[in-house]
């Protein structure tokens, strides 16, 4: 049984959020662990084994970037920890080019100002990507979902430095 279906879900990236976590809050109370207390040791070792499915199940689902990763795997695409890297030559300089931005920003006069501009252009890219891997799930775009997904991660990844370099920035 995939996550999808052990949420009741037909495969797709579309979700409606309170909806998952509505159905996963009906899941966690149907099979915590807790309820089988008193039952006898193989259904309570069920139980602990099917909450902790539901909550990678839920984990896996509610979060875009992962569940797309799911959704590929499910299709003979996974993607999940590899380290393929990115063919696209556009992308590969423009991740050049905000890596030499970022350091910059260490000695830019006003630092708040350019990280909020490179954070609201990082987020633009991150907003298109996110865009473009909807249709091309839907579509079954498997290969270019795949490299969207790489790319994608690539940008959260730019998004976690930029926080880094913003509170070592704050500290001073």
């Amino acid at each position: 049984m995939n996550h999808f279906e052990l949420f009741g879900l037909v495969p797709g990236f579309a979700l409606d959020g309170a909806d998952l976590a509505q159905t996963y809050r009906r899941l966690q109370s149907q099979f915590h662990p807790d309820r089988f207390a008193a039952a006898p040791e193989g259904e309570r070792l069920a139980a602990v084994s099917r909450a902790a499915l539901i909550n990678e199940a839920y984990a896996v689902l509610k979060s875009p970037l992962r569940r797309a990763e799911y959704l590929l795997s499910l299709h003979q695409h996974d993607i999940r920890g590899e380290s393929r890297t990115l063919q696209d030559t556009a992308f590969l300089m423009q991740q050049m080019e905000w890596r030499e931005a970022l350091d910059e920003l260490r000695q830019a006069e006003e630092p708040e100002g350019a990280i909020d501009a490179f954070r609201r252009e990082i987020k633009d890219e991150h907003k298109g990507l996110m865009s473009r891997l909807e249709r091309l799930l839907e579509e079954g775009a498997w290969e270019l979902a795949a490299d969207t997904v790489r790319k994608l991660k690539f940008v959260d990844k730019m998004l976690e430095e930029l926080e880094r370099l913003e509170d070592s920035l704050l500290e001073l």
